[in-house]
C-alpha cells in the first residue's frame, strides 16, 4: 500500500532555482503586472464613462479586461512573492483556490472570446440587424454563460483536484498550482483527475475555437465582399491582430493541457504558462482598442471631460 502523506502545503519550484534569474524576473514581471493591471482596469473605466464606447462589442470587451485583471491576478502576485522568498510554499487550501480560479478564469475567458468573435461577425455581416439582434438583455444573457458554466466547470474539476493523493513529493514543478505537475506528483486517483481535465478541456477549447474560426471565416466573406480598398485592408488589419491573440491563447492552453502528464511536458509547461497567465492578458487591452478608431476617439475626450467636471 502507498503512503499517503496528510499535505498541509507544496513547495513550488518557479521558474529557477539561480537567485540572479529570480531577481530578474521579479522586476520583469512586475512591469508586465503593473501594465496589465493599469490598461484593463483604465480599458474598464474608459467603457463605462465614454457615451461612444456603448456598443455590444465594448460591453464584452469591458469583461474581458475585467477577467484578465483576475486572470493575471490569481498567479502573478504569488509567483512575485515566490521569486523574493527563501521559503516559496502555498497552502494546500491555497493551492485548490488557486486552481478552482485559473480553471473558472480560462473558460469564463474562452468562452467571451467566442461570443466577442460572434458579436464581431455580426456588426461586419449585419450591420443593419445588428442594433436590434445585439439588445441590452441578449448582451447579458451571451455573457452570463461562460460565467455560469465556467465557474460550474470548475468546481467539478477541483473537486476531482481534491482526489488526489500524495506519498511524500510535495513539489509542484511550477510557479502556481496547475494541473499538470499535480497529477504528475500525485501517487493515487490520477487516472479520473488526467482525463476530466483532458477531455472536458478539449471539448471546450474545441468548441469555443471553432466558434471563433467559424464566425471569422464569415467575418472575412464580408470583407471581401467591401467596395472600400481601405476599409478592407483596416478590417483585415484588425482581424489579424485579434486572431493572433487568440491563437496565442488558445495554442498555449491546448499545448498545456491536452497532453499526458509527464516530466518533459511538465518543465516545457512552466515556460508556455508565461503567455496565458502573463502575457496575453497584458496585450488584450492593446490588441482590442489601440488600434481602434473609437477607443482612441473616447481616449482624447477623457481630459477635456475631466476639465470640464471640475470647472461645474
Amino acid at each position: 500500500m502507498p503512503n499517503f502523506t496528510d499535505v498541509t502545503e507544496f513547495i513550488l519550484l518557479g521558474l529557477t532555482k539561480t537567485q540572479e534569474w529570480q531577481v530578474l524576473f521579479f522586476i520583469i514581471f512586475l512591469i508586465i503586472y503593473i501594465i496589465t493591471i493599469v490598461d484593463n482596469i483604465g480599458m474598464i473605466m474608459l467603457i463605462k464613462v465614454s457615451s461612444q464606447l456603448n456598443s455590444p462589442m465594448y460591453f464584452f470587451l469591458s469583461h474581458l479586461s475585467f477577467i484578465d485583471v483576475w486572470f493575471s491576478s490569481n498567479v502573478t502576485p504569488e509567483m512575485l512573492e515566490n521569486l523574493l522568498s527563501e521559503t516559496k510554499t502555498i497552502s494546500y487550501a491555497g493551492c485548490l483556490v488557486q486552481c478552482f480560479s485559473f480553471i473558472a478564469l480560462v473558460h469564463v475567458e474562452v468562452f467571451i472570446l467566442a461570443v466577442m468573435a460572434f458579436v464581431r461577425y455580426m456588426a461586419i455581416g449585419n450591420p443593419l440587424l445588428y442594433g436590434s439582434k445585439m439588445s441590452r438583455v441578449v448582451c447579458i444573457r451571451l455573457i452570463s454563460f461562460p460565467y455560469i458554466y465556467g465557474f460550474l466547470t470548475s468546481l467539478a474539476a477541483t473537486l476531482w483536484t481534491y482526489g488526489l493523493y500524495f506519498c511524500g513529493k510535495i513539489e509542484i514543478n511550477n510557479f502556481y498550482c496547475a494541473d499538470p505537475p499535480l497529477i504528475k506528483m500525485a501517487c493515487a486517483g490520477t487516472f479520473v483527475k488526467e482525463y476530466s481535465m483532458i477531455i472536458p478541456a478539449g471539448i471546450n477549447l474545441m468548441y469555443s475555437l471553432t466558434v471563433v474560426i467559424i464566425s471569422y471565416v464569415f467575418i472575412v466573406i464580408a470583407i471581401l465582399r467591401m467596395h472600400s480598398v481601405e476599409g478592407r485592408w483596416k478590417a483585415f488589419s484588425t482581424c489579424g491582430s485579434h486572431l493572433i491573440a487568440v491563437f496565442i491563447f488558445y495554442g498555449t492552453l491546448i499545448f498545456m493541457y491536452l497532453r499526458h502528464p509527464t516530466e518533459e511536458s511538465v518543465e516545457q509547461g512552466k515556460m508556455v504558462a508565461i503567455f496565458y497567465t502573463m502575457v496575453i492578458p497584458m496585450l488584450n487591452p492593446m490588441i482590442y482598442s489601440l488600434r481602434n478608431k473609437d477607443v482612441k476617439e473616447a481616449m482624447n475626450k477623457v481630459p477635456s471631460k475631466i476639465c470640464s467636471t471640475k470647472q461645474n
